[in-house]
């Protein structure tokens, strides 16, 4: 299967991870499974989907952070706050980086015979470029905080939504993983 291929449909209730290759599937048992072939292209255009998403926040992002210097304000901002934007704006470019990564990996390997790789490495890069869209929108969450909360709460609330952010999108994840392995290894026994 060429990474070209058109998709098959897959069938309702199909809950997979994509990031991950769980398998949450709600099919009935006299259904067949799903084959590779279609898990990977479901897989694949779902890893589409969710970069998307992640590439139009981070490339936001990003363009509020290069236009930030160039303001009069930025001018009165003292070291350590520079630091924290020139740090954003690395972060900023290193998520929007990596979550791009898996359009240019499938733009140069179409046609290779190699969407089950290209699918294992985006994933990754997504998860990776996700930790790193956390941090960036996290430090300016910071920064602008320092400007209107000139003390120890611009920390306090930068840190607690930092928080919020690795409870949703990495304890929670991890937990129902762990509770459909659970309830897996149950139903088996």
């Amino acid at each position: 299967m060429t990474m070209t291929a058109q998709p098959n449909e897959t069938a309702a209730g199909d809950t997979a991870c994509s990031s991950c290759g769980a398998t949450g599937e709600s099919r009935p048992h006299d259904e067949s499974p799903e084959a590779a072939h279609e898990r990977v292209n479901r897989r694949w255009n779902e890893i589409l989907q969710e970069t998307r998403v992640a590439q139009t926040g981070v490339q936001i992002l990003f363009g509020f952070l290069l236009s930030v210097a160039f303001t009069p304000l930025f001018r009165d901002v003292g070291t350590f706050d520079r630091t924290i934007y020139v740090i954003t704006v690395v972060l900023g470019a290193a998520a929007t980086g990596t979550l791009i990564a898996p359009v240019s990996i499938h733009r140069f390997l179409s046609g290779q015979r190699m969407k089950d790789d290209v699918v294992e490495v985006a994933g990754r890069l997504m998860v990776c470029g996700m930790v790193l869209l956390a941090l960036t929108i996290g430090c300016t969450l910071l920064l602008i905080l320092r400007v209107v909360i000139p003390n120890v709460l611009a920390e306090v609330l930068a840190g607690a939504v930092m928080l919020w952010f690795g409870v949703c999108w990495y304890a929670l994840p991890l937990w129902l993983r762990s509770r459909s392995a659970r309830n897996l290894r149950t139903d088996d026994a």
